[in-house]
């Protein structure tokens, strides 16, 4: 069985980071070997939320995975607090990244045109130097500014998109997912995903729901990182993933719930395994 390494905070309670990431790889079919970065009582969008940063435990599980000899197919990073665990999981890449394994970073910093509380321009930085050790990324708009350090996404575009996509390939990955994108149509939005190798750029596009779940990005990216190691090009994992949060949130936006619980991804993880009923992606360039 295929392991994967998943680097995420922990919440009790609200879907989030680990709590998404290791069902959806878990019923992809893969070993999720969480290394946690801290441990919440609920997800840090919840007010008042409890955390034990366990960046000095880090280091400690680390080293005895090195002692285990401990080999992973892919490394896949979402949330971190610090710059200083910034700087422990750039150790970790180069320690268990090999050139038959893949690393896939969710640069995790910011949504709606902002940094989350807490992010500072070291942690963007921090986070620019662990883009250009992995082969895929997958930022959201907002994430992509900062890491260009741009100061327009209102006016951002499908071309600036594309832009930024190759942009942000030039820091060294292979792979280059941006989420939450304009598709030129309100009741519309878009994934714009380019491949450096051989310089294509695609598109999927879904339906535009008013309804906002944390945890979405996170399931996003585990869906990408069991897709690609699986062996899926690059077009069918985005539109995998994009299915997936689809129908997630289409299940949940029906019931009376607090959107800080997450998308039920649990009614949908049968998704993950079945044909898709159709391809939409397209090539745009």
């Amino acid at each position: 069985m295929k392991k994967i390494a998943a680097i995420h905070d922990l919440s009790g309670y609200g879907r989030a980071s680990l709590t998404v990431a290791i069902p959806v790889l878990s019923h992809m079919g893969y070993q999720v070997c969480p290394l946690p970065t801290a441990i919440l009582s609920a997800h840090s969008e919840y007010k008042d939320f409890r955390s034990l940063d366990l960046t000095f435990y880090m280091q400690d599980i680390i080293d005895h995975w090195k002692e285990l000899n401990l080999k992973f197919d892919a490394i896949y990073s979402g949330y971190l607090a610090s710059a200083r665990q910034m700087d422990i999981v750039a150790d970790f890449f180069e320690t268990f990244g090999r050139k038959d394994n893949f690393i896939l970073v969710d640069p995790v910093l910011g949504d709606h045109n902002q940094l989350y509380p807490g992010m500072t321009t070291e942690m963007v930085e921090g986070m620019r130097k662990l883009c250009s050790k992995a082969k895929v990324i997958t930022p959201n708009l907002t994430e992509a500014c900062f890491l260009l350090a741009e100061k327009e996404i209102h006016r951002v575009g499908l071309e600036e998109t594309i832009k930024w996509c190759k942009q942000l390939s030039s820091l060294g990955p292979e792979y280059v997912i941006i989420t939450s994108a304009p598709s030129g149509n309100h009741q519309n939005i878009a994934t714009i995903a380019y491949n450096k190798t051989d310089q294509r750029t695609w598109r999927v596009i879904s339906d535009y729901i008013p309804a906002s779940y944390p945890g979405t990005g996170d399931a996003f990216a585990s869906v990408i990182t069991g897709c690609l190691l699986n062996g899926d090009s690059l077009p069918e994992a985005i539109d995998r993933a994009v299915y997936f949060i689809n129908m997630g949130i289409k299940a949940t936006f029906g019931y009376d719930q607090n959107p800080l619980d997450g998308m039920n991804q649990e009614k949908v993880l049968h998704y993950l395994n079945g044909p898709l009923p159709y391809y939409r992606y397209e090539l745009i360039g």
